[in-house]
């Protein structure tokens, strides 16, 4: 696997690699996951509650995530990292009412922060690069102005 080359690429490649580690304990040790994210964990589940199932589900989906986050990053895939701040943005917004309303424990708001804080990060790393490639450095937005019309919208395919 390539490293990342640009500051966005980092941040986009760090998300993936937490994302990717933090789906596979879930998967692996769920009792973990739901205690670092501050919920309980009874010694027996009642009848007709599925925490494990739904658990299992979206720690395949943060796992899948890792693994869309790290191509995006070997392919240097500078739309995929601009659309990914807004919607972080739009998680961190979700998760923080979520524990404001009470529905989720306070130390579920690590989440949202990690969320926001990954955002405005990629955010500041897509303009440290713009800056640089304007100031005539090889960064890859140098290859996003380069490039014809409509080029820059997916992965790098290396054709």
């Amino acid at each position: 696997m390539r490293l990342p080359r640009s500051v966005a690429g980092w941040t986009i490649a760090v998300f993936g690699i937490l994302a990717l580690v933090m789906g596979a304990v879930g998967l692996l040790w769920p009792e973990a996951q739901l205690r670092m994210l501050g919920f309980e964990v009874p010694a027996q589940r009642a009848p007709g509650d599925y925490t494990g199932t739904f658990l299992m589900a979206s720690s395949m989906a943060a796992f899948n995530m890792g693994v869309y986050y790290l191509l995006a990053t070997v392919t240097e895939w500078r739309a995929f990292y601009r659309f990914t701040v807004y919607f972080r943005l739009l998680t961190f917004t979700v998760f923080t009412i979520a524990v404001l309303a009470g529905i989720a424990p306070d130390r579920f708001f690590g989440v949202a922060a990690w969320e926001g804080l990954g955002a405005v990060a990629t955010a500041v790393g897509l303009r440290v690069d713009a800056r640089w490639a304007a100031a005539g450095g090889d960064g890859a937005d140098a290859a996003d102005r380069s490039a014809p019309a409509g080029a820059g919208t997916g992965p790098d395919t290396g054709h």
